[in-house]
């Protein structure tokens, strides 16, 4: 069963690169559109051995954990704080919306006139992609406890933090997880926004930026290599988050 789960995904892949192979080989496609893989693959090794990717990957992961990181400590408690209070949620709604409306790499620019160009203004951007989401998972958790099973621990003499760590953050755990889960992936694409609104020379978006202003598609094609890889690292560590807490509660 583990083998037909593997098997599909697999045979696709090499499906995929077998056409790319042969549309580049046959010519029937031009290289500045769609590389052939032998030139993708050696712009992938020859980052790799200069350590050129491993710095640039280096600075993504900071800035997107770091992001992360801060949207975890603000989106919880606020998501948490939107559903049991009325006055907190009428004040808020307003500006989470008009957040949500103004998407993230409009905002970023003046973010580098407020806070200059580097890691600060990209943590932040990261933390806003991250954000939003998070504080919707955690107030649809909250909010979709069954109120019976809160009115029974009252009862029972449960309240404040008692009630919060033993009834309502086991309660509202999968929908926490979801909402981690998607975020901590979202984080990569918050700290491309910022090193692509930055310019620089930092970074997996900056590499991407040079490979655009070059034309040089293989280097590209490389860096979006280390990108998926990236994000299918960060996916599958949220997966074993999942699973850790899964064991826990």
């Amino acid at each position: 069963m583990r083998l037909l789960s593997v098997l599909p995904p697999i045979v696709l892949a090499l499906v995929l690169l077998i056409g790319w192979y042969m549309s580049t080989a046959a010519g029937a496609v031009n290289a500045l559109f769609l590389p052939a893989p032998v030139d993708v693959f050696a712009s992938l090794s020859d980052g790799l051995q200069s350590g050129l990717y491993l710095s640039s990957i280096l600075v993504t992961v900071q800035e997107s954990a770091l992001g992360f990181l801060l949207a975890v400590i603000i989106a919880l408690p606020l998501g948490y704080g939107l559903v049991k209070s009325r006055l907190l949620a009428t004040a808020m709604h307003p500006y989470l919306a008009a957040g949500q409306a103004i998407p993230v790499i409009v905002i970023a620019p003046l973010l580098v006139i407020w806070l200059g160009s580097g890691t600060v203004s990209n943590v932040i951007v990261c933390m806003l992609v991250v954000f939003f989401p998070m504080v919707v998972n955690t107030m649809l958790g909250v909010q979709t406890i069954d109120k019976t099973l809160t009115d029974a621990a009252r009862v029972e003499g449960a309240s404040g933090w008692s009630m919060l760590a033993n009834i309502e953050f086991p309660l509202a755990l999968p929908a926490l997880i979801a909402g981690v889960r998607t975020g901590f992936t979202l984080s990569i694409t918050g700290a491309l926004v910022g090193e692509f609104v930055q310019g620089g020379d930092q970074g997996l978006g900056s590499l991407l930026l040079i490979a655009k202003n070059q034309y040089n598609t293989p280097f590209m094609f490389a860096t979006l290599i280390i990108l998926a890889g990236l994000a299918a690292l960060y996916y599958g560590s949220t997966w074993l988050l999942a699973k850790v807490a899964e064991k826990i509660y």
